[in-house]
């Protein structure tokens, strides 16, 4: 128990140091969550709305699901040297297949019945997209930007070790800083990681349609699917 007290308390003591990792931390984490959300979640849209290259999208996810963020950034080191842009790589490899993986599925299971309809309608293939697909599948896509970023903000811990800074620079550095510094650091990123995902949690909710939150679709969900294997649309 005294070693959490003697956390906050250096915590307290070190107001500006903790805001000034605090602050670096955050920086490479929504930088990394920016880049993988204009790469992934559009390339998920659209080969969920063409209904193929399933193949190509779960398991481009699943080989960037199975790299270890710290062995990316260490052979990084070796390519893009040490500092934030290394860092950013990893994240975005860490972030990137949860959010492509989301986009796909959330796109690609919309009621057939509501798509039809849409067409029936005389909407073209982008109207289809953007007034009927998207609004449908967006408690979905939503819940992958939160789980990424929470994904991100815990491993950006990392940054450290390729000069990237944030809270992983007081966490491996019990000699400097000690055991109170490393429980403080650590406490920091717990309570950072609660808070974002509250945060998203209730921006998802705001974002899920009405009738979907009845249905119990605004819940936080990771996709997990099976690659399909289907010569063409399906549907």
């Amino acid at each position: 128990m005294n070693a959490f007290v003697d956390a906050f308390t250096f915590f307290f003591n070190h107001l500006s140091l903790m805001g000034d990792k605090i602050v670096a931390h955050l920086a490479v984490s929504f930088a990394a969550i920016g880049v993988a959300l204009v790469i992934a979640v559009p390339l998920g849209v659209w080969l969920g709305h063409l209904h193929r290259f399933s193949f190509l999208a779960i398991n481009f996810s699943n080989i960037g699901r199975a790299l270890p963020s710290l062995a990316v950034i260490s052979i990084g080191i070796g390519i893009l040297g040490i500092g934030f842009v290394n860092v950013l790589v990893a994240l975005v490899i860490l972030a990137g297949p949860v959010m492509l993986t989301n986009a796909y599925v959330g796109v690609n299971e919309v009621d057939p019945d509501a798509v039809q309809a849409a067409r029936a309608m005389g909407m073209k293939p982008l109207q289809v997209l953007l007034r009927v697909e998207l609004p449908l599948a967006l408690p979905l896509i939503f819940a992958g930007i939160r789980t990424a970023t929470v994904y991100v903000v815990a491993t950006a811990t990392l940054a450290t070790f390729a000069g990237g800074g944030g809270l992983g620079d007081i966490i491996v550095n019990e000699p400097t800083y000690g055991t109170a510094g490393v429980i403080a650091g650590s406490l920091t990123i717990t309570v950072l990681a609660f808070l974002i995902d509250g945060t998203l949690g209730l921006v998802q909710l705001a974002v899920t349609p009405r009738p979907l939150r009845a249905l119990g679709r605004g819940a936080r969900t990771e996709a997990i699917v099976q690659p399909s294997f289907e010569a063409g649309p399906r549907r």
